[in-house]
């Protein structure tokens, strides 16, 4: 039985990647929701819609575990998935505030992430219990998503872009720059060359694919490890989609 993802897109590549490394005898299957990318400018009820359709297709191709591949969705979705299917686990994504509100000698951090992020409860509970006593600047970045699904992380358009959100964090003290979205790890590179060593930059990838790792474990699902896995993944364009199937 596979383990299965979700992203409005293709930003939870970053963590299906991790997860492949934490787990390398696990077999997958992504759904990239492209049709409907970005999520981070949908109501809530929408959101839920779009990642109960994906939770069901990935549950016909008998996944033991889920995992919500995007901020968005996991702000808005997470608990309604969670109450629905009460006998699979879902693992959520949320930003790394506090590994950087822990780590800050400057007392300013700043997120980068979606609107729908920002208003959703994991993000305002975890700032609330870990980032007392240090100033977090919520920075909308919308715009990444789009340049990410377009491919485009590395053109001078994208560094405009990059630069316009990145500076105004810098200028303000952030020591730390949290991204907030399974897309912008995409654009890591350009991140990391605007910060020009200034702030070091988190996202929570690595410890996502762990704890996965983890709740396997303790639920007696890991893979054996003479397993041959096989990798499938879809991809929703507009009113069709294309599986790809990879072993």
């Amino acid at each position: 039985m596979p383990v299965g993802f979700f992203d409005s897109g293709l930003g939870g590549l970053c963590i299906l990647e991790a997860f492949k490394k934490a787990c390398p005898h696990e077999s997958t299957v992504y759904i990239a929701d492209s049709a409907n990318c970005p999520y981070g400018n949908k109501s809530a009820e929408e959101i839920i819609r779009l990642a109960e359709a994906c939770t069901a297709e990935l549950l016909e191709r008998r996944c033991k575990m889920i995992v919500v591949a995007c901020n968005t969705a996991t702000a808005a979705a997470i608990d309604v998935l969670r109450d629905r299917h009460r006998d699979v686990p879902f693992i959520g994504i949320e930003p790394a505030v506090k590994p950087a509100a822990l780590r800050s000698k400057s007392g300013v951090v700043g997120v980068l992430a979606t609107a729908g992020t920002f208003n959703g409860r994991l993000y305002r509970e975890t700032k609330a219990r870990f980032a007392k006593g240090v100033t977090v600047i919520a920075s909308v970045a919308d715009e990444f998503v789009s340049l990410v699904e377009r491919g485009e992380t590395s053109s001078h358009r994208a560094e405009t872009i990059v630069r316009a959100k990145v500076e105004p964090l810098l200028a303000a003290g952030a020591d730390h720059i949290v991204l907030g979205c399974t897309h912008f790890p995409h654009l890591r590179p350009l991140i990391e060359k605007v910060s020009a060593g200034r702030a070091d930059v988190i996202d929570s990838s690595e410890a996502v694919a762990q704890q996965a790792r983890r709740v396997l474990a303790r639920c007696g699902m890991l893979a054996s490890e003479s397993a041959t896995p096989v990798h499938e993944f879809i991809r929703k364009v507009h009113t069709r989609q294309c599986a790809v199937r990879m072993v």
